[in-house]
């Protein structure tokens, strides 16, 4: 089953929703596919205004649009998607951000271009299912540079030693960034089984590594990340 944002859900005019191994793509979006952007995820902090359905986006991870019919959507397997809304449903957003766009400031791109023609204060924003403090290990490293360039409190930024909490970071710089309202939908990619207890609910590059590590049989994730979405009806 699919995540969806209670904050989004209050929207009028739009349809969102966070895939999953199920349905990579939400099940009430398939319809609206075609219309996605084409684009190269590449972790940088590119936005991109897309004007008309299929635009060729080039390297790029962030996305916005106030054309009706084109669905905005990102491929993640660990890494943060964070949908975005106007409050009037009439512009929406969305970005790909791992630890190296959350570092290098793509959601403040994302909040410098909302406030270009408008204000951050009238959208709402959504994290969606990513890899949680509970599994995303990292090294010492790279927690002290978030520490080091993020200036937000140790506790917060790695709750765990040596381990990140991407959403929390994204959540505090959201609030900062003066989002009207900011939630988080779904779960750990990492370690959260599915609902019938069959496998995991998510795809996850860092589990699937694991596994080929162990048995390098073990199929890839390639063309099987789930993305999340939001398109303007």
């Amino acid at each position: 089953m699919s995540d969806y944002s209670a904050l989004l859900s209050s929207v009028p005019g739009i349809l969102h929703g966070f895939g999953d191994k199920e349905h990579l793509l939400p099940a009430h979006l398939q319809a609206y596919e075609a219309t996605r952007p084409e684009k190269k995820q590449v972790h940088g902090t590119r936005i991109v205004n897309v004007i008309q359905p299929g635009q060729n986006c080039g390297e790029a991870d962030g996305f916005i649009t106030s054309t009706p019919g084109i669905l905005l959507a990102v491929f993640t397997a660990d890494c943060l998607p964070v949908i975005f809304c106007h409050k009037d449903g009439k512009e929406v957003a969305a970005i790909h951000a791992g630890w190296r766009g959350l570092i290098d400031g793509i959601l403040e791109k994302m909040a410098e271009r909302i406030n270009h023609s408008g204000d951050t204060a009238n959208w709402f924003a959504s994290i969606g299912p990513a890899a949680g403090n509970c599994c995303y290990e990292v090294s010492q490293e790279l927690v002290d540079d978030f520490l080091q360039r993020l200036g937000l409190p140790p506790s917060l930024i790695s709750p765990r030693h040596r381990h990140l909490d991407l959403a929390a970071i994204a959540r505090a710089k959201l609030h900062a960034l003066g989002f009207a309202g900011v939630d988080q939908a779904g779960s750990c990619t990492i370690c959260t089984e599915a609902p019938a207890g069959n496998g995991f609910k998510y795809t996850s590059f860092r589990r699937n590594s694991h596994q080929r590590a162990k048995d390098p049989t073990h199929q890839g994730i390639r063309g099987r990340n789930q993305q999340s979405g939001i398109i303007i009806l």
